[in-house]
């Protein structure tokens, strides 16, 4: 179902006066008059309710010599709540931008060369970082050989990642190697940006 035509059926269902004209309507056919009659309402006021109902395509109106009688569309009741909703929608901007820098930059899951563009550079170390465990901190060897299996120049990615706050370093307590850990995303964050 098209986005606009959902959002217009969840909308006439949002005000209990349709809805009440529905629960008559889902009973049987009726025509403005009688509705207004056992709503308490005007005629105006359901009318205008109907207009509502009828354009988001929950109900129809069929004309007879001296009433327009109304009738629920069964069709859109026996629809489902996630067949109104619709399907996911496509991949936003963000995810298209991500998906094309890594389509562009990396080839047989290797890294051709580091962009220059700073937003580009932020993808492809994020990319480089995904099957990183943030809870895990890792010596610096291990880290060199995860970079080194995209991209040969492992100190200049390394240090990348640590200038976009993406990976973070504290000395070895045990002495050596310094350790490495992989920074969180904050809610905030656009990882793909």
């Amino acid at each position: 179902m098209e986005e606009n035509r959902a959002t217009a059926i969840f909308k006439a269902l949002g005000d209990e006066s349709r809805l009440a004209i529905l629960r008559i309507l889902l009973e049987g056919e009726s025509y403005v008059e009688l509705l207004a009659s056992r709503l308490g309402l005007t005629s105006a006021t359901v009318s205008f309710h109907l207009k509502k109902l009828e354009a988001a395509g929950l109900v129809t109106c069929r004309r007879t010599q001296f009433y327009r009688i109304y009738s629920v569309n069964r069709e859109i009741f026996a629809q489902s709540l996630e067949s109104l909703i619709g399907r996911t929608p496509e991949p936003d901007d963000d995810t298209r931008y991500r998906e094309s820098v890594i389509a562009n930059f990396f080839e047989n899951g290797r890294l051709k060369l580091l962009p220059a563009q700073q937003k580009k550079r932020e993808v492809v170390l994020r990319y480089l970082l995904e099957t990183l465990n943030p809870k895990t901190e890792y010596p610096e060897e291990e880290i060199d050989a995860h970079i080194e299996r995209y991209f040969d120049d492992y100190c200049t990615v390394r240090r990348e990642m640590i200038a976009f706050g993406l990976l973070s370093r504290r000395k070895n307590p045990a002495g050596g190697a310094d350790l490495y850990r992989v920074v969180k995303q904050r809610p905030g964050d656009n990882p793909g940006i």
